[in-house]
C-alpha cells in the first residue's frame, strides 16, 4: 500500500475530534500522497486538528474543506478514506457514488490492520466496557514486562507509530462499525481486497442490543462483532457465569443465526486485587484483563509477573467519562458516565450503587432506536430520573422528570438530592442531538455540577 500511495489522490472522509482522522491524514502525507481532507463541520469546531495540520498544508499536497462535502472529491479521486463512524455506509450516497465511479473505499483502521497485520494483536469489543477493559489489559501487560501499545476506537491512529512497530503486543478496542469495515462484506462492498484478518486474542467484554442506527438491524450489529473471534480459539467472554449480562446477550440473539460468543470462563486469579473504582461490572473488566494476560503468556511465552500485573489493574483509577468521581458537595457524590451510551451500559454504572433509592439518574440523548423500557422503568426506584435530548418522552414514561436539557437536568438533581445521595450523568444514549461527542457532554456536565454546586453551597 505505501509505494502505492506516491503521488496518488487521497480524500479524507472526516478530520474527527479523535485524532484517526488526524493521524491517518498525517500517515497518507508522510506516504507522498496529494491528500484532501472534507468535514461537515464547521472550521471553528475542528481548529486544533487544523491547526495540527497546518505545517503539512505549507509544504503542499494536503487541502481541507469544512462545513460540506464536495462529491468531485469522492469521485474524481484514487482512494477514499470514509468514516467508520458513517451510519450504514453501503446507502450512504457519497460513498456509493465514489464506490460507482470505481474509487476503492477504506478506512483508517483497515489502513492499520494492513499495517500491522504481522504483528500480535489482542482485539477487545462489547457492548459496554471495551475502552476500560483495553485500559487495564494495556497496564497489565507493560506491568508484566511487554511492550505494549493501544489504538483502534480508543483514539488516535497506530499509523507510522514507531512504538506500535516495535511493540510485543497491540491492544485494539474495535467497535463494532470497525469490525464491519474489517469484514469480508465491507471488503466486496468497498472495491477492497479481503484482508482475511482476525485478532491473535480476542475478548468480547458483554453484548446487548446497540447501534441499530449504524447497522441498520440487530443482528447485522451481531455478524458485525463476530470479527472478534480470533483463528487461534483464545476468546474471552464472561456471559456463562454473569446472570445480567447472559440476560442482555440473550436479548441481542434473538433472531441470530447462532450464538458464537458462549465460551467457557477461564479461571482468573484475583488475588490481591483492590480497584480504585467501584462496583462488579469494574471487577469483570479486571478478570477479562487479567485472563488476557495468561492467554499473551500463553501464546509468547514469556513469564508473568502477575503481582505487578494486579497491582498495575489495582490501582487504574478509570477513564473520564466512565464512572468518574467529579466530588462530593454538601454529602452529594457526583459521577460523570457521558461514556455510557447503552441502555446495558447504564445499567452496569447503577450496579455500582448499594442502594438505588439515593441516586439521581440523568440520562438521555441521541436516539440509536433501540428499547430503553428498561432504564424508563427504574423511576420509581431511583431518587429521581432526569430526561434529557431527543429521547425525554421515552424515559419518562414510568415517572421521571422531563427537562430537555444538560442544565435544567442538573439543576432539577441538586434541588431534590439530600446528604447521601448521589448525582450520576449515565444517559444510556449518544450524544449526537445536543453534543458533537460524549466527551463534550461530560465536559459540561463537570462544569454544570461545579457550578450548581457552588450556588449550593452559598
Amino acid at each position: 500500500m505505501t509505494k502505492e500511495l506516491a503521488g496518488r489522490r487521497v480524500t479524507v472522509m472526516g478530520l474527527g475530534l479523535f485524532g484517526g482522522g488526524l493521524g491517518v491524514a498525517k500517515w497518507l502525507h508522510a506516504q507522498g500522497a496529494i491528500v484532501r481532507i472534507t468535514d461537515r463541520r464547521d472550521a471553528a469546531v475542528l481548529a486544533d486538528a487544523i491547526a495540527a495540520l497546518e505545517p503539512l498544508r505549507e509544504r503542499g499536497r494536503l487541502e481541507i474543506e469544512c462545513g460540506t462535502h464536495t462529491k468531485t472529491w469522492f469521485t474524481q479521486t484514487d482512494l477514499l478514506v470514509a468514516n467508520a463512524a458513517v451510519p450504514t455506509p453501503w446507502s450512504h450516497p457519497l460513498l456509493c457514488s465514489a464506490r460507482d465511479a470505481g474509487v476503492p473505499v477504506t478506512t483508517e483502521i483497515r489502513l492499520s490492520i494492513e499495517a500491522i497485520a504481522a504483528r500480535r494483536t489482542i482485539g477487545i469489543t462489547g457492548s459496554a466496557g471495551k475502552s476500560t477493559t483495553s485500559a487495564m489489559t494495556l497496564a497489565a501487560l507493560r506491568a508484566s514486562g511487554r511492550r505494549a501499545e493501544i489504538g483502534g476506537n480508543y483514539g488516535g491512529s497506530l499509523l507510522g507509530s514507531s512504538d506500535a512497530e516495535r511493540a510485543d503486543w497491540l491492544v485494539l478496542e474495535l467497535s463494532s462499525a470497525q469490525l464491519w469495515w474489517l469484514s469480508d462484506a465491507a471488503a466486496d462492498w468497498s472495491g477492497q481486497s479481503r484482508l482475511g484478518w482476525r485478532p491473535t486474542i480476542g475478548a468480547l467484554t458483554n453484548l446487548a442490543p446497540n447501534h441499530v442506527d449504524w447497522h441498520g438491524s440487530v443482528e447485522h450489529y451481531l455478524m458485525s462483532k463476530q470479527g472478534i473471534v480470533p483463528n487461534t480459539g483464545h476468546l474471552v467472554t464472561w456471559f456463562a457465569d454473569d446472570d445480567a449480562d447472559a440476560e442482555r446477550a440473550a436479548a441481542a440473539a434473538a433472531g441470530a443465526e447462532r450464538v458464537w460468543w458462549r465460551t467457557t470462563p477461564p479461571a482468573v486469579a484475583l488475588e490481591g486485587l483492590a480497584l480504585a473504582v467501584p462496583g462488579a461490572h469494574m471487577v469483570q473488566n479486571a478478570r477479562t484483563a487479567l485472563a488476557l494476560l495468561d492467554h499473551a503468556c500463553a501464546i509468547d511465552g514469556q513469564p508473568i509477573d502477575r503481582i505487578a500485573a494486579t497491582q498495575a489493574i489495582s490501582s487504574f483509577q478509570g477513564l473520564p467519562h466512565r464512572m468518574q468521581r467529579i466530588g462530593e458537595w454538601n454529602g452529594v457524590a457526583c459521577f460523570n458516565d457521558s461514556k455510557s451510551t447503552t441502555p446495558a451500559a447504564t445499567m452496569r454504572a447503577l450496579e455500582s450503587f448499594a442502594d438505588l433509592s439515593r441516586v439521581h439518574l440523568i440520562a438521555g440523548g441521541y436516539d440509536k432506536h433501540i428499547d430503553l423500557s428498561g432504564i424508563a422503568g427504574l423511576a420509581p426506584r431511583l431518587a429521581g430520573l432526569y430526561a434529557v435530548g431527543q429521547v425525554q418522552e421515552q424515559l419518562a414514561t414510568a415517572g421521571g422528570t422531563r427537562c430537555g436539557t444538560l442544565d435544567t437536568a442538573v439543576r432539577a438533581a441538586f434541588a431534590r438530592a439530600r446528604t447521601g445521595d448521589s448525582i450520576l450523568l449515565s444517559p444510556a444514549c449518544a450524544s449526537l442531538d445536543q453534543y458533537p461527542n460524549f466527551e463534550h457532554r461530560g465536559e459540561h456536565f463537570i462544569d454544570l455540577v461545579r457550578t450548581a454546586a457552588t450556588a449550593e453551597s452559598r
